[in-house]
C-alpha cells in the first residue's frame, strides 16, 4: 500500500504537491497541497479601491488580465458604475484573446506531454507523419521534408544529452499509446504553437498597452482612446490588425488544435472513465450590450444536466479547517468573502519532509464551497452549463466531439471530457472574436467613441460604506473578487480564484475538493513514474502562482516523486 508524493508538480503555474495512497494499482485516497503563500489580501487593506486591480493583477504573471477585470468589476458593482459600450467590447476582446492563447498553450506546452512520448518521435517515418497530418486537416505545414526537419531538430536535442524544453518526462512509459508518427506530429505542433502564440497575443498588447500586466484597465471603463482620426488611438488600422490576429487564431485552432485533440483522445478513450467530479459552477462571461452573457452562468449538481441552477454570490463561502489559516470565530464553518479573513497559521512540518500531516492542516489553499458543496470550475463547467442550457453552437460542438470519439454523454464528466471542453471553448471564442471586433468598428463608424464613464470617479460621491463583487469566467474557471469599501478605502478584500475551487483541501465535513476527488480510482502503472496523476491534475490547468522548479544549491531537483 504505497503512498506517493509528487512535489513539485511541474508544467503548471505555481507550487503544488499531490499525495496519493495507492492500493491494488489504483489511487484510493488523495490530498492536494499548495506550498506557497503571499497574502495579497492583507496588502490591499486601506488602499484606494480604484487601484486594487493593479495590485491583484500581480497575483500571477500569466493570469494578470483576469484578476484585473474581476477587481474592476467588483468596485464597479459596489459603486453602481455602468461602463460605456466600447469599454465592454474592448474588455471582451482582451478576455477572448487571453483565453484562446491560454488554452492552446496549455494543451501543447503543459498538458500534451502527459499523452505524447516525445522521444518516441525519433522512430517515426516522416512520410507517414505527413500522411497522418493530411488525413486530419489541410494545415499547410504537412510535407515529409517538414517533419523530417522537426525530427532532426529533436534528434539534436537527444544526442546532445540535453532534452531542453522536453527534459524530465517519463519517456518510454508503458502508459503512452500514440504511435511514433502521431508523436512526431504533436512535437511539430508544440514548436509551431510557440511561434503562433507570440503573434496572436499582440491583440492584447495593443488593447492593454503591454502584455502581460495590461495597463489600460480602469474602474468605469478603459483608458485606451477610440478615435478613427487619430494615430494615437484605436482606429481603422487597429481594427484591421485585430481581424488579422483573430483570423490567425481561428485558423490554428480549427486546423491544428482541434484535430490534434481529437486524434490524441482517440487513443485514450479509457480516460473517459477517470477524473470525474459531480458538481459544477460557471459564472458566465462576455456580456452583450443588454448585459446578457454569451457563455451562460449556472450551477450543476450531481452531474444532472436536466437542471441548471441560478448563481447566487451570497451562497459562496471559504473554509479553512485543513488550510494553514485561522478564523477568529472558529474553523468549523465557512465565511462569505465579504467577512472573510486571511490570517496565516502554519502548522506543517519544517522542510525537508516526506509527507504532510493530512489529518490536520496541509495546504495554503482555502476550501471554497457553494451552499456548503465543493464545486469544479473551469472549461468543463462552462461547457456543461452552456450545453445544458441549450447554447446552440456549444451543443453542436459537444455532440460532434462525442460522435467522433464514439462515446456517450457520461464521458463528459472525466479527464478526457475536461480536456475536450477546453478545446471546444477555445474554438467557440475564436469564432466569436470577429463579432466583437465588428461591433467596435460599427461604434467607431457611427461616432460612438466613449470608453470611460466619468460619473462616480470622485470618492466624495461614494456612500460611506459599500460592498461589491466581480465575477469573471477566466480560462481556468470562475473567478470572483469581493471588496468592502469604507470611507473611500478598502476595508476588506478577498479573491476566490478558480484553482482555489479546484485544488482546495477537505473542509470540516471531510468533503474533498475536485483535485482530490477526481484522482480516486485512477490506475497507476508505475508508482515511481505516476504520469496518470499528472494527466488528471493537468486537465484542470493548475495556477497556484508563477511556476518554478525546486532546485537545491547544486542545481539538482530537490524532490521529484517520493514513495513510501
Amino acid at each position: 500500500m504505497p503512498k506517493i508524493a509528487i512535489d513539485p508538480v511541474t508544467r503548471i503555474e505555481g507550487h503544488l504537491r499531490i499525495e496519493a495512497q495507492v492500493e491494488g494499482g489504483k489511487i484510493v485516497d488523495a490530498w492536494s497541497s499548495s506550498t506557497m503563500w503571499r497574502g495579497f489580501e492583507i496588502i490591499l487593506k486601506g488602499r484606494d479601491p480604484r487601484e486594487a486591480w493593479a495590485f491583484v493583477s500581480r497575483f500571477c504573471g500569466v493570469c494578470s488580465t483576469v484578476h484585473a477585470i474581476a477587481s474592476i468589476r467588483a468596485v464597479e458593482n459596489a459603486l453602481g458604475i455602468k461602463i460605456p459600450d466600447n469599454a465592454r467590447l474592448i474588455r471582451n476582446l482582451i478576455m477572448a484573446n487571453q483565453v484562446v492563447q491560454d488554452h492552446v498553450i496549455h494543451f501543447y506546452h503543459l498538458h500534451a506531454l502527459d499523452w505524447v512520448d516525445v522521444v518516441s518521435a525519433l522512430k517515426a517515418d516522416p512520410a507517414k507523419t505527413s500522411a497522418l497530418q493530411q488525413t486530419i486537416s489541410d494545415w499547410s505545414l504537412s510535407s515529409p521534408s517538414y517533419f523530417r526537419t522537426v525530427q532532426n531538430k529533436l534528434k539534436g536535442f537527444v544526442e546532445s544529452g540535453q532534452l531542453g524544453i522536453f527534459a524530465n518526462g517519463y519517456w518510454g512509459h508503458s502508459a503512452y499509446k500514440l504511435p511514433p508518427e502521431a508523436n512526431l506530429m504533436a512535437v511539430a505542433h508544440y514548436l509551431e504553437a510557440l511561434e503562433w502564440q507570440k503573434e496572436i497575443i499582440k491583440m492584447m498588447a495593443i488593447l492593454g498597452a503591454k502584455n502581460p500586466h495590461p495597463q489600460t484597465f480602469l474602474v468605469g471603463g478603459m483608458s485606451i482612446p477610440v478615435d478613427p482620426n487619430s494615430q494615437n488611438a484605436l482606429n481603422a488600422g487597429s481594427i484591421a490588425a485585430f481581424q488579422d490576429y483573430a483570423n490567425k487564431s481561428l485558423d490554428f485552432v480549427q486546423k491544428v488544435y482541434i484535430p490534434d485533440l481529437l486524434a490524441v483522445a482517440s487513443f485514450y478513450k479509457e480516460w473517459a472513465s477517470y477524473g470525474s467530479f459531480d458538481n459544477f459552477f460557471a459564472c458566465g462571461e462576455y456580456p452583450d450590450a443588454k448585459g446578457d452573457l454569451y457563455l451562460p452562468a449556472g450551477i450543476i449538481k450531481g452531474k444532472d444536466l436536466s437542471k441548471v441552477h441560478p448563481v447566487d454570490h451570497q451562497k459562496i463561502t471559504e473554509h479553512v479547517k485543513h488550510a494553514w489559516y485561522e478564523y477568529s470565530d472558529g474553523e468549523d464553518k465557512g465565511k462569505h468573502p465579504w467577512s472573510g479573513e486571511t490570517k496565516a497559521k502554519y502548522t506543517g512540518p519544517k522542510p525537508p519532509y516526506e509527507f504532510l500531516d493530512t489529518k490536520g492542516k496541509y495546504s495554503w489553499v482555502k476550501s471554497p464551497r457553494y451552499e456548503d458543496t465543493p464545486m469544479e470550475v473551469g472549461p468543463l463547467a462552462k461547457m456543461l452549463v452552456a450545453y445544458a442550457t441549450g447554447h446552440k453552437r456549444i451543443k453542436e460542438l459537444v455532440d460532434m466531439v462525442l460522435q467522433k470519439l464514439g462515446v456517450g454523454p457520461a464521458a463528459l464528466f472525466s479527464t478526457l471530457g475536461r480536456t475536450a471542453a477546453r478545446g471546444i471553448e477555445t474554438l467557440v471564442i475564436a469564432e466569436k472574436t470577429n463579432d466583437w471586433i465588428n461591433e467596435l468598428a460599427a461604434n467607431m463608424k457611427k461616432g460612438d467613441l466613449k470608453t470611460h464613464a466619468n460619473e462616480k470617479w470622485d470618492p466624495s460621491t461614494w456612500p460611506k460604506e459599500a460592498k461589491g463583487y466581480g465575477f469573471h469566467d477566466a480560462p481556468r474557471g470562475t473567478l470572483s473578487h469581493f471588496v468592502v469599501i469604507k470611507d473611500g478605502k478598502i476595508d476588506n478584500y478577498q479573491a476566490v480564484v478558480p484553482t482555489t475551487w479546484n485544488s482546495g483541501p477537505r473542509d470540516a465535513k471531510g468533503q474533498k475538493g475536485p483535485y482530490e476527488a477526481s484522482l480516486i480510482g485512477t490506475p497507476i502503472a508505475d508508482v515511481n513514474k505516476p504520469v496518470e496523476v499528472l494527466r488528471t491534475i493537468h486537465s484542470f490547468d493548475p495556477c497556484m502562482a508563477c511556476a518554478v522548479h525546486l532546485l537545491d544549491k547544486e542545481g539538482d531537483e530537490a524532490i521529484a516523486v517520493k514513495v513510501k
